[in-house]
């Protein structure tokens, strides 16, 4: 039957799909900053235990409700009270700093005196070092309060954020998909504003990567300006700590509270005799102008089309703030980046040797915690292989350390060379994978196996709503600079959105849903949806009965109702065909505004009541916001077509 009639009822509105009130807090902590925060308890709006509090019910609602985020491992048992001593001494005039009384969140492989560090282990379950890390030694003597400790990917051996005691970490873009590792779990937090902020560690692409997924910012610093003692290690010569924040503001407040010398990590002595870098002083909206971005065409390749694009757009706003921009190809990247990590021939001495600082540490070795069988299943290949090294210091050790330093000079000769502040790349080449498969596409070997500081700022969204972030390296040393390139790059327009799995809590819990009842009538038949948009499940849940009025004639029954979206213009990714042998083949190509699509089919011939629910796309969500989501009642051959247009 071909069908030609065409009934639209009213579009859904975004407002209407949630229960209004006003939140009891005198200040929404959705996105709120770190100088947000600060103004409100300068001005008595809110308290620090106030803070605890209302961070907590966000947690309670989010992380093992809800969207089911799972990005915190545990929380600490202290952190009201803690909040207590900190609004008196604010009371009593003494305030600390910008992070006085501010709560964060830090992964659980920071050492904490008063808590057990498990690096998400569960070997490591019990683990109670005796004395806190340098970096939150500092957190807390500049008035932060440790709110909780996130989840990571084991032992912070990878960048899908699972481990056996903390489970799977879950975007809060995407429940289905990862969240980015291993600090994914503190990626997730500070995305879903669990926090102010948030600390990682990155070895290769920890901190950038969950930064990139989660929308968020994070640097990683040049080896030498953050202290690695009491973070569990995955590789001394890699490792280095900084936070995630969902700012550049919030980022440079945070990495003036991390960095400094620590006479007990030797890296660090390149600050003995030289003052720290301070980053908010360098913050400038002016950065760019008549600074020189190079695009590092390596990077560009086997990359999603549609981060490519948005990495190119971010490139081009650099462009439009004063910065001259160059192309940067380099023949034999390839074979300068070949077998520079040396992750796997340190991990299995460097946590021996941190298992001998941990009094009654549960385990000793890897080797115990293979014999026990207290790992997660994925880590199993990968933990095997680390513990069948047979010394610390071997010809293959030095080897891979020479073909590092190779790398960084030149690296630095390139940057040297062309006057560059920064070269430029995505952060992640693909998007984040679902949960239980392998993420590739990561850049993060650049700076992490050259040791030069690299920063991940959010770019964008794809189509579907995932964020793409664009990362830029520069010179060792040269770590604020690259944070004040950010900050003006940020200053060119809003890059970040809030995950909508995670909305500011009503009366201190996830709002509800209300349905909304649309009715499409058409000769003679009526049918009735409810549409009910659970945000915080990231699921349109229908339901749908279609009557008679009386004496309709069979040409006027329903032929099909369905959701319609309208609009979205701009170039999106797809498939073009399933039957090539390497898989399915893929095309990015321009829409045109204005274009309707059917986004889901809810009954269908002869049917006369159903009702379901499917996964709620970020365009749907976009076009439920925008009022462009319809419902549409087709009927069949002879009717005229007819359009209704409702108020909403």
């Amino acid at each position: 039957m071909k069908i030609r009639a065409i009934v639209v009822a009213t579009a859904l509105i975004g407002a209407a799909a949630t229960v209004s009130a006003q939140p009891s807090a005198r200040l929404e902590l959705t996105e709120a900053s770190i100088t947000d925060v600060q103004a409100a308890l300068t001005a008595g709006r809110i308290s620090s235990v106030q803070l605890v509090r209302q961070y907590l019910a966000r947690i309670a609602a989010y992380d093992h409700a809800g969207p089911e985020l799972n990005s915190l491992i545990r929380i600490n048992p202290k952190a009201a009270a803690e909040a207590a001593v900190l609004d008196a001494e604010r009371k009593a005039g003494k305030v600390r700093g910008p992070m006085h009384g501010i709560p964060v969140i830090i992964k659980d492989n920071y050492d904490t005196g008063d808590m057990p560090t498990s690096a998400g282990s569960l070997a490591l379950a019990t683990s109670q070092p005796s004395r806190d890390g340098f970096v939150v030694k500092k957190l807390r003597d500049a008035g932060a309060i440790i709110l909780g400790k996130s989840n990571l990917h084991e032992l912070a051996a990878g960048i899908t954020s699972i481990s056996s005691l903390g489970g799977q970490t879950r975007n809060p873009y995407d429940p289905t998909r990862c969240p980015g590792g291993s600090s994914g779990g503190t990626g997730a937090a500070i995305a879903a504003s669990f926090a102010t902020v948030g600390w990682g560690s990155d070895t290769c692409g920890s901190i950038r990567i969950p930064s990139a997924f989660n929308a968020l910012v994070g640097l990683r610093p040049t080896q030498g300006l953050v202290s690695r003692r009491g973070i569990v290690p995955l590789s001394h010569t890699q490792d280095i700590g900084g936070p995630l924040a969902r700012t550049v503001t919030d980022l440079a407040i945070a990495l003036d509270v991390s960095v400094g010398y620590d006479s007990e990590d030797a890296v660090t002595n390149v600050l003995r005799d030289t003052p720290a870098p301070r980053f908010q002083a360098s913050l400038s909206k002016d950065a760019l102008r008549g600074a020189r971005i190079g695009v590092f065409l390596p990077y560009f390749r086997e990359t999603d089309a549609e981060i490519a694009d948005t990495v190119r757009a971010a490139v081009a706003a650099m462009r439009a703030q004063g910065a001259t921009v160059v192309d940067v190809p380099m023949a034999e990247f390839d074979t300068l980046m070949a077998n520079t990590s040396v992750i796997n021939l340190e991990t299995k001495f460097d946590l021996i040797d941190y298992l001998r600082t941990v009094p009654n540490a549960p385990v000793k070795s890897l080797r115990d915690i293979l014999d026990r069988g207290l790992y997660d299943r994925q880590l199993e290949v990968r933990f095997r292989v680390i513990d069948t090294v047979l010394a610390a210091d071997s010809e293959q050790h030095r080897t891979t350390l020479k073909r590092q330093a190779a790398l960084r000079a030149r690296m630095e000769r390139i940057l040297d060379s062309l006057s560059l502040d920064a070269i430029a790349y995505p952060t992640v080449r693909q998007r984040p994978t679902l949960v239980g498969e392998v993420q590739n596409g990561s850049t993060c070997n650049l700076g992490a196996q050259s040791g030069l500081p690299s920063i991940s700022v959010p770019a964008g969204f794809a189509a579907d709503g995932l964020p793409v972030g664009i990362e830029l390296l520069g010179k060792g040393f040269s770590d604020t600079r690259l944070v004040a390139l950010a900050y003006a790059f940020e200053q060119s327009g809003a890059r970040r959105t809030a995950p909508s799995t995670t909305p500011a809590l009503v009366a201190g819990k996830a709002p509800v849903s209300a349905p909304i009842v649309v009715t499409t009538r058409a000769r003679g038949i009526v049918a009735t949806t409810r549409i009910t948009l659970d945000r915080v499940h990231s699921v349109l849940r229908w339901s749908a009965t279609v009557k008679s009025t009386g004496g309709a004639p069979p040409s006027a029954q329903l032929s099909a109702l369905v959701l319609r979206r309208t609009g979205n213009a701009g170039r999106i990714s797809g498939p073009i065909s399933g039957a090539a042998a390497s898989g399915t083949t893929s095309a990015s190509i321009a829409i045109p505004a204005g274009v309707s699509r059917v986004s889901a089919r809810l009954l269908g011939p002869g049917q006369a009541s159903g009702s379901g629910s499917f996964p709620l796309t970020y365009a749907d969500r976009v076009a439920f916001d925008a009022g462009r989501l319809t419902v549409a009642m087709y009927t069949g051959a002879g009717v005229e077509p007819v359009e209704v247009k409702l108020a909403r």
